[in-house]
């Protein structure tokens, strides 16, 4: 499959291709979770929901392999540095109490991925302790395991998780897509320097493209009913 993105086509087969929805969490996307304690406007991320529904409703209804991360810490943020966890003046830190329970720990409400992304039986959960999706987790000897040698990236934000996720993938060997109506930032400029930066020389990180161009290519690929 061949889809108009820049800075040129990205060519992938579908087989050895995953697509990856990075940290979609109720603490990141709703009112009441890390992100809002932050001051962050948690709307600005929200937006990006419907692009992302429908891009994994065709990719599933593809087959393709579906892969989704969260940032998670252990109850006793033994994995959480206290370079981390003290960065910033938010008036919840990691691990503290919330709305939506304990920040950022494994197993609370606000950790979970939203409902209208949630996974499926099947589907790849990964919690990452870092901004990265490689850092710490098993994910690389996943995509090995199933052959994988290209990731498409939806999720948030665009230039902290998404962003390093792509470059560790990059430099794993990965060819990498990211959906740009399908990832988000709380600053919109950050955003937009992510995607440049990204794209720039000639993919040096790697390919971006809106999702309908995605969803195009995918439905011409699929047999007729």
């Amino acid at each position: 499959m061949n889809i108009d993105a820049q800075p040129f086509p990205f060519e992938f087969e579908l087989a050895r291709t995953a697509l990856v929805i990075i940290d979609m969490q109720r603490d990141f996307i709703e009112p009441g979770g890390f992100g809002q304690s932050l001051g962050n406007d948690v709307s600005l991320l929200a937006a990006i929901v419907p692009a992302c529904q429908r891009v994994l409703g065709a990719w599933r209804e593809a087959g393709g392999l579906v892969v989704h991360t969260r940032e998670a810490h252990n109850a006793d943020l033994s994995d959480c540095p206290p370079a981390k966890r003290n960065r910033g003046n938010p008036t919840l830190r990691i691990g503290d109490t919330g709305p939506m329970g304990r920040i950022l720990v494994a197993g609370e409400p606000g950790n979970q991925i939203i409902a209208q992304l949630a996974p499926v039986p099947g589907e790849i959960v990964i919690d990452k302790p870092g901004k990265g999706a490689f850092y710490a987790t098993p994910l690389h000897n996943l995509m090995q395991q199933a052959g994988i040698t290209h990731l498409v990236f939806m999720g948030v934000t665009t230039e902290v998780c998404v962003q390093t996720s792509m470059r560790e993938a990059n430099d794993r060997g990965f060819d990498c897509l990211l959906l740009e109506d399908c990832t988000e930032s709380y600053f919109p400029a950050f955003k937009a320097s992510a995607v440049e930066m990204m794209r720039a020389q000639g993919a040096i990180v790697g390919w971006t493209a809106m999702s309908d161009s995605f969803l195009q290519v995918l439905a011409m690929s699929q047999p007729a009913r």
